[in-house]
């Protein structure tokens, strides 16, 4: 990393740990650029670049010769012990679900997929890219994988829009009855795409292997949850 790039980088993480202390409430304005220039000793345009990173991050707005202000970021909390789509999780916190498919591949499983799928080397899969949204933001990066063997012959990729489990339900007939997953913390600058793929490196990954009720796998997701912007909770109990 250049010199300029680490310090955006530090006064970018640095607001950051201040607005998730609280120490900028909702809706109150940020120090100036030339405040922030003077405490960083950085450039103005420095400091600019770090404010867009927040701004992409949906931390904060800037409105022209007024300021930057904070925002509420459009959180989304989900429990994890039922079985459901992302929209409907989206759509109960009284939030509008989008999703954008950016990609629909047919290719063999790669080794490890195999593995992990438990199925030939030579089978071959539906490949996903989508972008999930909330009230327009984005939320979430999934890759997902269905087995082309539960596709009906001839199926037109394109007409693949939405959310999958509805697809399954009622383009299908086949119910998701129940999953396994995994759920991994990671950072990385090389999940996502699109305009805002570079301001996010946090994720909270679901690795989820979907089947219905006779045993068989129709769907293997990837999905990288926005951190801060996705949040999942676990209901426990005594006996």
């Amino acid at each position: 990393m250049t010199g300029r790039a680490t310090l955006v980088s530090r006064i970018s993480g640095e607001l950051r740990g201040e607005l998730a202390a609280g120490n900028y409430p909702v809706g109150s304005k940020l120090p100036s650029e030339t405040e922030l220039a003077t405490r960083f000793g950085a450039s103005r345009p420095t400091v600019r670049a770090a404010l867009r990173e927040l701004q992409a991050l949906s931390l904060v707005r800037t409105q022209h010769g007024l300021g930057t202000f904070v925002t509420d970021p459009p959180t989304v909390k989900a429990g994890l012990e039922r079985l459901g789509s992302i929209t409907d999780s989206i759509r109960s916190t009284g939030k509008t679900p989008g999703m954008i498919y950016f990609s629909r591949i047919r290719r063999r499983v790669l080794p490890e997929e195999a593995v992990i799928m438990s199925c030939p080397t030579e089978s071959e899969v539906l490949e996903l890219r989508r972008t999930i949204l909330a009230d327009g933001e984005v939320v979430a990066y999934s890759y997902d994988l269905i087995p082309a063997q539960i596709l009906p012959k001839d199926f037109d990729d394109g007409r693949l829009e939405g959310s999958l489990f509805n697809f399954f339900r009622s383009q299908l007939g086949i119910d998701p009855s129940y999953g396994e997953a995994e759920i991994h913390a990671v950072h990385s600058q090389h999940i996502g795409w699109g305009r805002e793929a570079a301001a996010h490196d946090l994720f909270v990954l679901l690795n989820q292997l979907h089947y219905d009720s006779a045993d068989r796998l129709v769907l293997y997701s990837r999905t990288y949850f926005i951190e801060n912007r996705y949040n999942f909770t676990v209901y426990r109990k005594s006996n």
